[in-house]
């Protein structure tokens, strides 16, 4: 943890673009702290800066002013090489578009974070079978991303943020592009996630997203307005995700 007590902490986090009369406040002063194990929903209209937030919280971009934490490690002042590292360590993302690698089968995409991390190709595929079967995909293991529907792209995205074993997992907006059938399956994997441990920030317009996380915030103009506990979370806390050896 950090000197905060949670495992992801933001203070007096700003994200500015532009200047003078054409300055954008996408983030503006944010306070959040998220404790271990905690399932956070962030919602709030297009533009008000959810994404933008996640992007700081993971070390995706850098903050304009203010600090971000994540396990006693302060990453918005550390080195490029070593916020690569960091990310590779302990941050799992997952996207809207899915970015797997076209070229690669789902097996091989969830290999690769881990053999970016430097473990062998050995445990790379003991963690993707392991984490494909987990998901329900393990019949998919050589399929490439085109041969996948939209849901089954982003369940092997949810496993291969999950490669790492990360600290924190960022999903922004990951059933947008899904139906409902498909959303319900990324709901159920991250219910599992939770119940294992797993600390989950989740962007998201959708509701059915939102009510199902332990504690919701809302965003508009860059700042939070409102901070709610959800009984909701709780409730949905069944099953769990494999955790891997080495």
């Amino acid at each position: 943890m950090n000197r905060y007590g949670d495992v992801l902490r933001v203070r007096g986090v700003s994200k500015h673009h532009g200047q003078g009369e054409y300055l954008v406040r996408a983030v503006d002063g944010v306070d959040l702290g998220l404790p271990a194990g905690q399932m956070l929903a962030v919602t709030g209209p297009s533009g008000c800066g959810k994404s933008t937030l996640l992007h700081l919280l993971g070390g995706l971009e850098r903050p304009t002013d203010g600090e971000v934490w994540l396990a006693g490690e302060r990453i918005d002042s550390l080195s490029e090489r070593a916020l690569a590292r960091l990310r590779r360590r302990s941050v799992g993302f997952v996207f809207q578009a899915f970015h797997l690698v076209d070229e690669l089968s789902a097996a091989e995409n969830v290999e690769l974070p881990v053999l970016l991390a430097g473990r062998s190709p050995r445990v790379a595929r003991r963690r993707a079978a392991a984490l494909l079967e987990q998901v329900g995909l393990a019949d998919r293991a050589r399929h490439l991303p085109w041969e996948l529907s939209g849901g089954q792209r982003q369940r092997v995205a949810i496993a291969r943020a999950m490669a790492n074993e990360p600290l924190v997992l960022l999903a922004d907006e990951p059933t947008g592009n899904l139906d409902s059938a498909a959303t319900n399956d990324v709901l159920r994997l991250f219910s599992d996630l939770r119940a294992a441990g797993q600390t989950l920030v989740i962007a998201t317009h959708d509701e059915r997203v939102a009510v199902t996380a332990d504690r919701l915030v809302s965003m508009r103009d860059g700042m939070l307005v409102d901070d709610t506990p959800l009984m909701a979370g709780a409730a949905g806390r069944l099953g769990g995700l494999i955790r891997l050896e080495d």
